[in-house]
């Protein structure tokens, strides 16, 4: 990977992540809770059609459900069992550990005066589930959930929120996204891309990321600071 690219040397003062595949993996734990879920609705979601709803808000997922299902049940009591699946499930999984090299990389950003901001199609409770779990509080000025907003990604309302929170221009931030409707988001909202190639994330498409790695060892505070970038 190389951060070289053609285009005016900017500096970067702020860095947004998302949560799921780039922090955390707790997509296995919404898969079983979906899926669980869908057997108790009677329903059969395809690999397809659940790897499209990747990046959705939970809301944003059962309205798509409710449509093409054609179901009676209310959308908030699909996202409040969901929710309840999932909440079980988080708590017994002694193995959810965050991803590889990103709590390196988080506390050095930090440690350099990097501001970070979180921006997650995940609701308020599983932020601060994994957030507390981890101990992650103290290093990210602003939270921003993709509850608050009615469209999820590929929608760019919540990074063009999440910048408007930064201390310095968009132009300044960075945003780390793993997913195809996650990075379509960050170019919708004319912010520079890096996509993350997650062995997590399957069936991604992050080809209009300005730049992809594959490790977080690829990226330091040095590196960031100064991308060249061809905005």
């Amino acid at each position: 990977m190389s951060l070289r690219l053609c285009g005016k040397i900017k500096m970067i003062q702020t860095v947004i992540f998302d949560m799921d595949g780039v922090i955390v993996d707790t997509e296995p734990v919404h898969r079983y809770a979906y899926f669980q879920q869908f057997g108790e609705l009677n329903i059969n979601v395809t690999e397809e059609q659940f790897t499209s709803f990747t990046g959705n808000s939970t809301r944003n997922v059962f309205q798509k459900i409710k449509a093409i299902f054609n179901l009676e049940q209310d959308v908030e009591e699909m996202i409040q069992r969901k929710r309840a699946i999932f909440n079980d499930a988080f708590d017994s999984k002694e193995d959810l550990e965050l991803l590889e090299g990103v709590e390196k990389l988080i506390i050095d950003f930090h440690a350099k005066g990097m501001q970070l901001i979180l921006a997650s199609s995940a609701s308020k409770v599983t932020i601060e589930r994994v957030f507390g779990r981890f101990k992650l509080h103290n290093y990210f000025t602003h939270i921003v959930s993709g509850e608050d907003f009615p469209k999820s990604k590929p929608d760019p309302a919540i990074f063009v929120h999440a910048a408007s929170l930064s201390l310095v221009p968009k132009a300044n931030c960075i945003i780390i996204e793993d997913s195809t409707s996650g990075v379509k988001a960050a170019k919708a909202a004319g912010i520079y891309c890096v996509g993350y190639n997650s062995i997590h994330s399957k069936m991604q498409d992050l080809s209009e990321a300005d730049v992809i790695i594959n490790h977080f060892s690829e990226l330091d505070f040095e590196k960031v600071k100064t991308i060249k970038s061809k905005l």
